[in-house]
């Protein structure tokens, strides 16, 4: 009895910090990376952080089905184990900066790398077993490429930041088609009915299109009361319709309002978290209490 006394107390005291510290939790656990705070955590429902590691301008991350953490950093990739201890690690040429990465299925990680304007996929061994070259006008390494996928057809999905368009390419980086965005793009989800979801960074906004390119749902800059669409960046779409959105706070904004929110189709507001104690510029995410393997596209972000 004396312990669950000292557990309630316990849970008591973690609720009066996070009120006491303006944090609005979330209700649900999830993943996320932090660029500007130099970190990659997992926050509980009740808004208290429960794994941390530090890593250098940290752009994607994943839990993997063995419960270790995949992120992307500006000098390459690592899986960490529970404890942060490093499992795997890539480590790209010493003038790119990687912007995105993605557990494959058969084990390998693909990591996609502005400066050196390529997407390898690297093994379990850390070398790299295949490389596609990218091709961009874009001169400034920051500003070439965001939010990269490899669809199930062996496809990629590369977001050209700062020539504002997503382009596809086939298995061999070949393109099959260019589409233009209203804004740098920073992330790009294939949804089930061959929809793809289009996050617009500086453009305020989030477009989805379909086979044809034509827009059919959009959501605006003021769309969201309370929040106003900032940078948009890392998404994630779940089973029910709704979706998970950073608002990146970059750029003037830091913590002036939440940093991430998931809102209907007909977007009303589900919740919102605001940590601006422990956290900057959030600008990916993944919800931990959405089941299914990521490795093979189960969890759509």
């Amino acid at each position: 009895m004396k312990h669950h006394r000292h557990a309630h107390l316990a849970l008591l005291l973690l609720a009066a910090t996070t009120w006491c510290l303006g944090i609005d939790a979330p209700g649900r656990s999830f993943l996320c990376c932090d660029y500007n705070g130099g970190q990659v955590c997992v926050v509980a429902a009740d808004g208290s952080i429960t794994w941390h590691m530090a890593a250098k301008s940290p752009q994607d991350c994943w839990k993997l089905p063995n419960g270790n953490i995949l992120f992307c950093h500006s000098g390459g990739a690592i899986e960490a184990d529970k404890d942060q201890a490093v499992v795997w690690q890539y480590k790209a040429p010493a003038t790119s900066e990687c912007d995105a990465c993605q557990p494959l299925p058969d084990g390998r990680v693909m990591v996609v790398e502005c400066g050196a304007s390529r997407i390898v996929e690297v093994d379990r061994t850390g070398q790299v077993a295949k490389q596609l070259a990218l091709t961009t006008t874009t001169s400034v390494v920051h500003n070439q490429f965001r939010g990269t996928r490899k669809l199930a057809n062996g496809h990629y999905l590369v977001c050209f930041k700062g020539e504002h368009k997503v382009i596809e390419l086939d298995g061999e980086g070949k393109p099959v088609r260019e589409i233009p965005a209203p804004g740098d793009v920073h992330e790009v989800l294939s949804l089930p009915d061959n929809h793809l979801l289009i996050t617009c960074g500086d453009g305020h906004q989030v477009i989805e299109i379909d086979a044809l390119g034509t827009v059919v749902w959009e959501l605006h800059e003021n769309d969201i009361p309370g929040n106003p669409l900032r940078l948009m960046a890392g998404c994630q779409v779940l089973p029910n319709g709704n979706m998970v959105f950073c608002n990146y706070l970059g750029h003037g904004f830091v913590g002036k309002q939440p940093q991430v929110f998931e809102v209907t189709r007909d977007k009303k507001l589900v919740w919102e978290f605001a940590d601006h104690a422990h956290f900057k510029t959030i600008n990916q995410v993944q919800l931990l209490d959405v089941p299914g393997d990521v490795t093979t596209g189960a969890i759509v972000r």
